[in-house]
């Protein structure tokens, strides 16, 4: 019985303060991202069910009704020298209008090309399908045909691919050797040159991509719905697409 009471007590865990710190550092900023996520949901549910005055309906009505008129006349309108085919080279299409305005043929047709929100980007092949809907949608798009850069700098710092229910940013060559491996592409730069070069699996690595989120850029995009040959924002830019990628990326 002695014996037991004369054994020294044992001794307690030692944390280190700036261990204990960095805790509670960590703590409070889980708080604090958790409450700015909430007041960003909680923004966003008061935003979506927002009260619209009478005229506010009228007016978007009136605009989805001259858009759709508007488009009838653009198909029947000649496709100019500028929308010319250039088969061999991918286009870049972004989004650059809203929806408030949009008749909701023109909203499909968006969806078709898997632009469902502003200043979202996508490649898309050249081809007579493609370049009739961009003439339909030209007022909410403007699009171009990107350099190697472009389509590098685009893919390296914002490509993003869903596998099943899952998006992975691209950081590394394992995601793509698995899902693209059957078509001898195994790497970010494979992907890269499949794309800029309009490859046979074009159609398979675009698809792959998810539709890209760019940034808006200041000062660049001025609203106007007007032909970018006209000087407005819309249609095609041709080669000048890449000076807006710059700004965008």
């Amino acid at each position: 019985m002695a014996a037991a009471e004369d054994q020294a007590p044992l001794a307690l865990n030692y944390v280190p303060e700036v261990v204990l710190k960095k805790r509670k550092t960590n703590e409070d900023w889980a708080i604090k991202r958790k409450l700015q996520q909430e007041e960003r949901v909680k923004r966003r549910k008061s935003d979506k069910f927002a009260i619209k005055k009478p005229e506010q309906f009228v007016r978007e009505f009136r605009d989805k009704e001259v858009d759709f008129i508007r488009m009838k006349s653009r198909v029947k309108r000649k496709r100019s020298a500028a929308l010319t085919l250039e088969s061999n080279k991918p286009l870049f299409v972004i989004r650059i209008g809203g929806k408030n305005d949009m008749h909701p043929k023109s909203q499909k047709l968006l969806y078709s090309l898997r632009l469902r929100k502003i200043f979202n980007g996508v490649f898309v092949e050249a081809n007579e399908r493609v370049m009739d809907i961009l003439q339909k949608v030209e007022p909410f798009v403007t699009y171009g045909y990107p350099d190697m850069k472009s389509v590098k700098d685009l893919i390296y710092k914002k490509g993003v691919v869903k596998v099943g229910k899952e998006r992975f940013p691209l950081t590394n060559n394992n995601v793509v050797e698995e899902q693209l491996g059957k078509y001898n592409i195994i790497s970010l730069e494979d992907m890269v040159n499949e794309i800029a070069r309009v490859g046979q699996h074009f159609k398979d690595v675009s698809s792959f991509l998810c539709p890209f989120k760019l940034n808006n850029p200041e000062k660049a995009l001025h609203g106007k719905k007007r032909r970018f040959e006209q000087g407005g924002d819309s249609g095609n830019r041709g080669d000048m697409i890449n000076e807006l990628l710059r700004k965008m990326n």
